[in-house]
């Protein structure tokens, strides 16, 4: 135990400590974070290739209480909604990109033959000299049958309040709940397991500019980055076992080095005649 004695020492228990927390947060923080951002991309991919060989359904079979659907299967389904735009319903999102490009996206409210308000996602309309909204017209009039899918809302930064800029309401997400408040429209969220859901229009639909484009199919780097963090966390603990071993080693290796060494006491001198004799054998007498 006292070749051990070392490994009590405040530095060694220092490094101890600091390995046995990296270790941890590797298998209780990073890995799972990087393994269910891999888990939902998987699943938000699997929900967009099912929607696409799907056929539409009307929205009213989402938004009833007895659907039937898991609400975190609802997010990109293709739906119908029958009704028409609120007149001077018109909101923009700020900060949107298309083809490049400086844009925004134009939200709109669509009241649905039920009554119940939904909101809508109109599409993207690029920027005037990159800075600017361009002239919005306001949605057709009268009844529209539309098709959409369900998106879920990205919520709302605190730190970045509604206005009204170039004559038209502005916000830099789109929020069903930020909507209502905005339009001063009590609106209907479709449930979707999340924030709650609205519209994004597809393209030749009534109203609608340039519908933002759906997310690429992959997985990205997130399992492989979850696996990286495991092995670290298997790696870290290994390698202060072998650095606590080298120590051992060296310091064996210093205390053989040290060791006392006997002394070789001389040979007494041989004489000629013995020397002869035990190379010719000893004289006759």
């Amino acid at each position: 135990m006292r070749r051990l004695g070392f490994l009590l020492r405040p530095s060694w228990l220092i490094l101890a400590a600091l390995v046995a927390g990296f270790a941890y947060l590797c298998f209780t923080v990073l890995a799972p974070w990087q393994l269910g951002k891999n888990t939902s991309t998987e699943h938000r991919n699997q929900l967009i290739a099912d929607s696409v060989r799907a056929e539409p359904v009307d929205i009213g079979e989402l938004l009833a209480a007895d659907s039937g659907v898991r609400p975190d299967e609802v997010e990109w389904r293709r739906v119908t909604a029958t009704g028409a735009y609120l007149p001077d319903s018109t909101v923009l999102v700020r900060l949107r990109h298309l083809d490049g490009a400086p844009a925004y996206t134009v939200l709109g409210a669509f009241r649905l033959d039920d009554g119940r308000v939904l909101l809508v996602d109109r599409g993207l309309v690029e920027a005037v000299d990159g800075s600017r909204p361009p002239a919005v017209p306001e949605p057709p009039a009268g009844t529209q049958r539309v098709q959409a899918r369900v998106r879920d809302s990205e919520g709302v930064a605190p730190d970045r309040a509604p206005s009204v800029q170039d004559g038209f309401r502005q916000v830099y997400s789109i929020d069903t709940g930020q909507g209502a408040e905005v339009l001063g429209v009590p609106l209907t969220s479709v449930p979707t397991g999340g924030r709650g859901g609205y519209l994004q229009v597809e393209a030749g639909q009534a109203g609608v500019f340039t519908p933002s484009p759906l997310p690429q199919l992959d997985s990205g780097p997130y399992l492989s980055y979850g696996l990286q963090w495991l092995a670290f966390g298997i790696m870290a603990p290994l390698g202060l076992g072998y650095f606590a071993y080298a120590e051992i080693r060296a310091r064996r290796a210093e205390k053989s080095v040290n060791a006392p060494v006997a002394e070789v006491s001389e040979p007494e001198p041989v004489s000629t005649e013995q020397r002869l004799a035990d190379r010719y054998g000893r004289s006759r007498r």
